[in-house]
């Protein structure tokens, strides 16, 4: 289970992203949000974690390949 700072970080990094896309979230319960709103924030999200494990990857000496 999450400890309380890995807790906050995610939503920090929830709140960022809904900001970007321009999605009015609330501290608590935001059930007023759309599917394709709740969606679009999830999914900004997986995109950029991709986007920095791959970054990251490749400046550490990328041991996939």
């Amino acid at each position: 289970m999450a400890n309380n700072s890995s807790k906050a970080k995610l939503q920090s990094f929830k709140t960022e992203v809904a900001n970007s896309l321009n999605v009015n979230l609330k501290q608590g319960y935001n059930g007023d949000i759309t599917a394709r709103e709740a969606g679009s924030i999830g999914g900004e999200m997986v995109k950029r974690m991709i986007a920095y494990a791959q970054n990251n990857m490749n400046t550490s000496g990328n041991m996939m390949k």
